[in-house]
């Protein structure tokens, strides 16, 4: 992974796409006369691991470790405890796997992973795993005395289904975050209602769909230009 040679391929939407976010979660911070610096931290590092993801770059999924660390912690303050078991206990591992299966797949000799195709059975184990995620999270959650059970056990259905198709180097992970990121635009602003200072989350979030769907794009992108020059090779 070189950081520097990831930072380099950046274009200039790209970098604008990432200040606008930037600005955007910092001048939320700022405006609650409560602040939870905790909240600043994970947008700034959301927005910036969305970016190298958007890329295909390991980068991407190195930062989204460190965000999921601080997610989960902010989630356990306000007892969204899907949000942070889902975090600490399914995003981050599943992200560390994805730096090791991107590690593997690179596409040539360039910092972008190689995109990969979804197959039948591939696609039937993902929905069959979801399935059994996200009923055993609704008991649990339910028990633990989750705030908002409804839109938590939505939460971890969609933030799985991300999780594993960015794993696949499936472009559709994009699509099944920008569901996920919908959800929690919802969870956090029913949090904002009880205290201001997670308003810096509904914009993170708010951030995080845009850059999703640029991730979609992009990523579609990739595997065009990607299958298009194997061709060429061949």
């Amino acid at each position: 992974m070189k950081i520097y040679k990831s930072i380099q391929s950046l274009g200039k939407f790209e970098i604008c796409l990432w200040l606008v976010s930037a600005l955007s979660v910092t001048l939320a911070f700022l405006l609650p006369a409560s602040k939870d610096v905790l909240t600043l931290i994970a947008s700034l590092l959301g927005v910036t691991a969305l970016i190298f993801v958007a890329k295909g770059m390991v980068l991407g999924q190195v930062l989204t470790v460190a965000f999921a660390l601080f997610y989960g912690v902010i989630s356990l303050y306000f007892k969204y405890y899907g949000e942070m078991i889902t975090y600490l206990g399914m995003t981050a591992p599943i992200a560390i796997l994805s730096i090791i299966s991107w590690v593997k797949h690179p596409y040539g000799t360039t910092n972008e992973v190689a995109v990969g195709r979804m197959n039948t059975r591939k696609t039937l184990v993902m929905f069959i795993i979801t399935a059994i995620v996200t009923i055993a999270f609704y008991f649990i959650l339910g028990a633990l005395g989750n705030s908002n059970l409804t839109f938590s056990t939505l939460s971890v259905a969609t933030s799985f289904l991300a999780s594993y198709l960015a794993f696949m180097r499936s472009p559709y992970y994009a699509l099944a975050y920008a569901a996920n990121d919908i959800v929690l635009i919802v969870l956090w602003s029913l949090a904002c209602t009880h205290n201001i200072s997670y308003l810096p989350m509904v914009v993170c979030f708010a951030m995080f769909f845009i850059n999703d769907l640029y991730g979609l794009f992009n990523w579609f992108k990739m595997r065009k230009r990607q299958e298009s020059e194997s061709k060429t090779l061949e």
